[in-house]
């Protein structure tokens, strides 16, 4: 088995994604937290590069609705954050 920079990259993403859902449930980070909804973002898109050299569609679209919905959390929370101090 050869074991490429994607594979790390994927590897590295799955890390992130469960590091901050441990977080998560320890009450270190809140669900709305910008750390938290990033370290989804991130951890997706590094899982999807992996995807891109080994690809299964049912884990590449789990991955893009993983990541669209934390970039939308991140948006909203961002957004909210922003009308909160122009206010």
């Amino acid at each position: 088995m050869n074991y490429g920079l994607y594979d790390l990259a994927g590897n590295i993403g799955v890390l992130m994604m469960v590091i901050a859902y441990l977080l998560l449930q320890l009450d270190k980070l809140s669900s709305s937290s910008v750390s938290y909804l990033l370290l989804n973002a991130v951890g997706a898109l590094f899982v999807i590069v992996s995807l891109i050299f080994h690809f299964n569609l049912s884990a590449f679209l789990m991955e893009v609705f993983w990541l669209l919905i934390s970039l939308f959390g991140l948006g909203k929370t961002l957004f909210s954050r922003q009308q909160q101090s122009s206010a």
